[in-house]
């Protein structure tokens, strides 16, 4: 390198119109765009707009699968329902309400449908009793209508028939006294357990099962007859008992004795109550307590 003279001219500098070389720049001339830029972009850009910038530049990204259930769930909401699919569903709905009511009417709603085993064979053995008496009550009622069509006096059998009916009007009222086959119920009650509601239930029994006469501890029970508790017994239309209690009834006894006998009846629930119930059937039951015929205030008869 040789020195420089005085008279060497030093090299001018270049213009303002001047520019450098194409592809030769300053540092401070380069573009914007190609100046140098870290990690996170352009000299004194911050690390948090260069990433929203480079991430709004790459775009939205790939939408992630969903899964069955999400499809699903986003089928079924929000709701998509046209007119069409409303009519068929409100009748769908009338369809099924009157399937559901149809169903419900022809089910057997009884009461027999929740009942035991031994209270249905007790229904059973009181439907029986009462066919049976009511056929032999209308082979009765044909034999007196024959007899009436048959016979030469037909007043005089008509007043005789009269006598016979009024006869047993009279016993089923309680005005006459009446003897016959049947039963005699005792109940020893030393708990003191069996009220009214039981000696009722031991009536309706053996009403049921076709008993014409009963008396209790000598008190006639007819039809209008009725219980109540009193201190320390029963009493019936007003008359107190007091215990054992005794049944003198009069019917059938074959049909009478099985009826408080079978299981679940009377005799069963009366010794879940600690009672001691004896049931025998003497030769003849004589029910001798009579009533006073009781004259009405209004009715009379229509023929007369």
């Amino acid at each position: 390198m040789r020195p420089m003279s005085t008279n060497d001219t030093p090299p001018e500098e270049p213009t303002g119109s001047e520019q450098p070389p194409k592809g030769i720049w300053s540092k401070d001339q380069q573009p914007e765009d190609q100046q140098p830029s870290g990690p996170a972009g352009p000299v004194g850009e911050p690390v948090a707009d260069a990433r929203a910038r480079a991430e709004a530049d790459a775009g939205p990204g790939p939408v992630p699968e969903q899964t069955g259930r999400q499809r699903l769930a986003a089928g079924l909401w929000p709701p998509r329902v046209s007119r069409a699919q409303l009519i068929v569903a409100v009748l769908l709905f009338v369809l099924g309400l009157g399937l559901a009511i149809q169903v419900r009417s022809n089910s057997d709603s009884s009461a027999l449908r929740g009942a035991r085993q031994e209270d249905l064979v007790r229904i059973l053995d009181e439907l029986d009793g009462r066919t049976k008496r009511l056929e032999d009550e209308k082979q009765k009622l044909q034999e007196q209508r024959r007899e009436l069509e048959s016979s030469s006096n037909q007043a005089e059998e008509a007043r005789k028939q009269t006598v016979e009916k009024e006869r047993q009007l009279g016993i089923l009222a309680g005005t006459v006294a009446a003897q016959g086959p049947g039963i005699m119920l005792k109940i020893a009650d030393p708990k003191g357990q069996v009220l009214s509601d039981k000696l009722l239930d031991t009536l309706q029994e053996l009403r049921a099962a076709g008993a014409e006469a009963i008396q209790i501890n000598g008190v006639r029970v007819v039809a209008g007859s009725y219980f109540s508790d009193e201190g320390g017994g029963v009493a019936i239309d007003g008359k107190k008992i007091t215990q054992p209690y005794e049944f003198k009834v009069i019917g059938k006894p074959q049909d009478l004795e099985p009826a408080l006998n079978i299981p679940g009846g009377v005799v069963q629930s009366l010794e879940k109550e600690q009672a001691v119930v004896t049931v025998t059937r003497p030769a003849k039951i004589v029910v001798d307590a009579l009533r006073a015929a009781k004259q009405p205030d209004y009715a009379r008869s229509s023929s007369s």
